[in-house]
């Protein structure tokens, strides 16, 4: 089973040992998990330490190890260096992509983050939610009209409030955002690398100083998941991270989307957007495996309270 492991305080020690994770403290053990079931780590923590071995095993396995801020926003990621048999064959496919192809994967996917938005706006039976699948098909290549940003104008006030300002740097459903958006970006990333692509090289991201840039363009039709989750959250009065709250977001890796008429898990269709990404690169066709948004039924399941596939290692 895919796990998150979260370092939340200091004084902690991460090591391998005979096939799995071990987390230490003051010398003793304070907990194992199996490496083959670690879906990635996240640390927010600036005390930890941490083996060569281990971040090498994690490499192997395709195991990001993803650094946070304050804010609980990503600042730095381990990788491996090989993700796929034809990756060199592949990444120089992704250099090659033609800016009419970039453009016209870049439009899929923002015209799919709409439609997500909207699905889970309609979900919550918002006014206003009609006129996002609307702008989602008037999304065009390059999306030169930021059909993007306009979207998101709407969709924040609608969904969390006339008050409500997206910073990554505020306390509150900020933060609880940039947690679950971390969660989602590891996928991301994971799912790049594994599919033979260098995740720095975005089609539309393009910060020199992003070493996720791929993956925060793959990331973006999976941002309205986290949403709905924080939504749920803010419902029931929770506005601060705590071990019970980073399990509802873990469990998004596991929350199932259809794809072709099929169910996959957030995990499996991350690795199946990546792939069809890299086959786009190959053939020049800007074809891409996009899930359709949940149903009413599903968007209020989604990160609801169940099964723990993340392991918190904190004080709470």
């Amino acid at each position: 089973m895919d796990r998150i492991v979260d370092i939340a305080t200091d004084g902690h020690h991460l090591s391998a040992h005979r096939g799995f994770l071990m987390v230490e403290r003051d010398g003793a053990e304070v907990g194992r998990i199996a490496l083959d079931d670690v879906h990635a780590v996240i640390v927010h923590a600036h005390g930890v330490t941490w083996s060569g071995t281990l971040v090498a095993r994690l490499a192997e396995r395709g195991a990001p190890i993803v650094f946070c801020g304050a804010n609980h926003s990503p600042v730095a990621v381990t990788l491996p260096l090989e993700g796929h048999h034809a990756q060199g064959g592949r990444i120089q496919d992704q250099l090659n992509a033609s800016k009419p192809l970039t453009k016209q994967l870049w439009r899929r996917i923002v015209s799919a983050k709409i439609v997500m938005q909207g699905s889970l706006l309609a979900a919550r039976g918002v006014n206003g939610a009609q006129a996002f699948p609307f702008m989602a098909a008037r999304v065009t290549s390059g999306d030169k009209e930021n059909l993007e940003a306009q979207a998101a104008r709407r969709y924040w006030p609608l969904l969390m409030g006339a008050d409500f300002r997206r910073d990554r740097d505020a306390a509150g459903a900020n933060a609880l955002l940039n947690y679950g958006y971390a969660v989602m970006r590891a996928t991301c990333a994971r799912a790049v690398v594994a599919a033979g692509l260098h995740p720095s090289i975005g089609i539309q991201h393009s910060n020199r100083g992003n070493a996720f840039a791929l993956a925060d363009d793959l990331v973006e039709p999976f941002r309205p998941l986290v949403d709905a989750v924080v939504d749920q959250m803010l419902r029931a009065g929770v506005t601060t991270l705590e071990p019970t709250i980073k399990r509802r977001f873990a469990r998004l890796i596991a929350f199932d989307l259809r794809i072709a008429g099929e169910a996959s898990p957030v995990s499996v269709a991350a690795q199946r957007l990546a792939r069809s990404l890299a086959r786009a690169f190959e053939t020049g066709k800007p074809e891409l495996a996009l899930f359709d948004p949940p149903s009413p039924m599903e968007w209020a399941v989604a990160g609801a309270p169940d099964l723990d596939p993340v392991r918190a290692f904190d004080d709470a």
